[in-house]
């Protein structure tokens, strides 16, 4: 069943920014759940910071076919790795929708969406999209308070549409410094070579490496396409303008 909503506009765009890092492009383009992945670099926390009924943000209203001021359920939350921000995520939902097929979103407290997301067989998602965010998007100014540190002209993020019996919810997903900060460092430390070199077997198994159909992406590549994708990316060859493979999971 196709999905109905693209998440996808002049801005948000499917395949990664050329000038973005191969770690970048990496990370913006994972399946799966992005609280599991984060689960691999250290013990995760989801910290609440808003749960309101708001308006949409400009960038959002035309993606779930809403009027502009139409009210939405908004959360927010950090995700936490080892007791350092890593991302800020912001997700909504129509306000019926929240209290009807997306009702779920209002209890989940501080579990993650992830949750809700892969225990349901209805649930399809839209392609995975990315930009550049600088200081006038709000989600760079929710995101810049959860940074110590000098903040960065901008900042990278990425979104998709989980659809439910024809319901929206789209959620949004800010990198902070932290993470790349973290992966860098890794990348650098013998102990992390040491580690792959003695498990090939084990290297950061993607979400999306492990197959559910139900949760398909309907909007990227052939099944074909997807398996040398993730050939390519496990011998280390992801280049630096490639486009996402298909996704087989949903995403956080």
């Amino acid at each position: 069943m196709p999905i109905r909503f693209d998440a996808a506009d002049a801005h948000w765009r499917v395949a990664p920014l050329p000038g973005f890092s191969a770690a970048q492009k990496d990370w913006l383009t994972r399946g799966g759940s992005l609280t599991a992945h984060l689960r691999t670099l250290g013990e995760v926390v989801v910290r609440v910071t808003c749960e309101a009924v708001a308006l949409p943000w400009a960038d959002e209203h035309a993606a779930l076919g809403l009027a502009p001021r139409a009210p939405v359920w908004v959360r927010e939350v950090v995700l936490s790795v080892d007791g350092v921000p890593f991302v800020a995520a912001h997700s909504i939902a129509p306000l019926a929708a929240s209290t009807g097929v997306w009702q779920a979103t209002r209890r989940l407290r501080t579990r993650p969406l992830a949750e809700l997301l892969y225990s349901d067989s209805s649930v399809a998602r839209s392609s995975l999209v990315s930009r550049r965010l600088t200081a006038r998007h709000p989600l760079y100014r929710l995101a810049a308070r959860e940074i110590d540190e000098l903040r960065p002209h901008a900042l990278v993020a990425r979104r998709s549409v989980f659809e439910r019996h024809g319901a929206p919810l789209m959620v949004t997903e800010c990198m902070l410094p932290a993470l790349w900060a973290h992966l860098a460092s890794s990348a650098c430390a013998p102990s992390a070579h040491a580690t792959a070199a003695h498990a090939p077997q084990r290297t950061h198994m993607r979400e999306h490496g492990r197959p559910l159909e139900h949760t398909a992406s309907r909007a990227h590549g052939t099944p074909r396409a997807e398996q040398e994708h993730l050939s390519e990316r496990e011998r280390g060859t992801h280049e630096p303008g490639h486009a996402p493979a298909s996704d087989n999971k949903v995403n956080r």
